[in-house]
């Protein structure tokens, strides 16, 4: 008997709000949500893990109230790019966060760490750094629900994403792991119009998109454009 084939799912958008203008936070949101947006990515820098220091639990608590006070239904995704990822994953948690995503590099016990963030009752995420080998996350993957592929280096928003071969088969192999295991793929860093497609042809799930969402003079037919690419 003939069967189709298994149609793709639909990939997500989230933008990373980091280049957002947070005097102006408020309309941001609300531009994002009209664009049809569900997921806000939130890149937690400590000054230590990374060079740069962005937002910590109190500016979240008042982004995620504000988003619930509009009644905006958003999931948020906590990157941690901090050292003691353990002890801010309890803090984002406390503060309303859906997922926390903590760096492969951040501990010495990946595994009781994903287990701590994983007893804190939302989803645990593991990222890597462009030159860290998946080996280092493969035998965590079984308990994770995201792994996060960083295409730039930590630390900084706009940057250009790592354009060579082995990245692409580093996303590759990403992708297997993730079929095994059935944890999203997430892909952070340089993501753009001109690429978008092309990773979701590689098999990435969740995009997250910053600087090329929020330097855009339209940016709600920026969204709708990138997410033709991926839907």
């Amino acid at each position: 008997m003939h069967t189709s084939p298994k149609k793709k799912a639909k990939g997500v958008l989230a933008p990373s709000i980091l280049n957002a203008n947070f005097t102006n936070i408020e309309e941001e949101i609300e531009l994002l949500v009209r664009a049809g947006v569900k997921w806000i990515h939130l890149d937690i820098m400590d000054g230590n893990f990374v060079p740069n220091i962005t937002f910590g639990p109190s500016i979240t608590k008042q982004i995620i109230e504000l988003t619930q006070q509009n009644h905006w239904d958003l999931f948020f995704d906590a990157h941690l790019m901090t050292e003691n990822p353990t002890f801010w994953a309890e803090r984002f948690v406390e503060v309303g966060c859906n997922l926390i995503t903590i760096h492969a590099e951040a501990t010495h016990h990946l595994d009781r760490a994903v287990e701590y963030v994983k007893s804190l009752g939302v989803q645990v995420g593991v990222a890597l750094n462009p030159s860290t080998p998946l080996e280092n996350v493969e035998f965590v993957l079984p308990k994770v629900d995201l792994l996060l592929v960083m295409t730039v280096n930590p630390g900084f928003g706009g940057q250009s994403f790592i354009d060579i071969p082995t990245m692409y088969e580093k996303i590759t192999r990403a992708r297997k792991l993730c079929d095994k295991w059935e944890c999203k793929l997430q892909v952070d860093g340089g993501v753009k119009l001109s690429n978008i497609g092309m990773l979701k042809q590689l098999g990435v799930d969740v995009f997250v998109v910053g600087s090329e969402i929020f330097a855009s003079e339209d940016k709600q037919e920026k969204i709708r454009l990138l997410c033709k690419e991926i839907c």
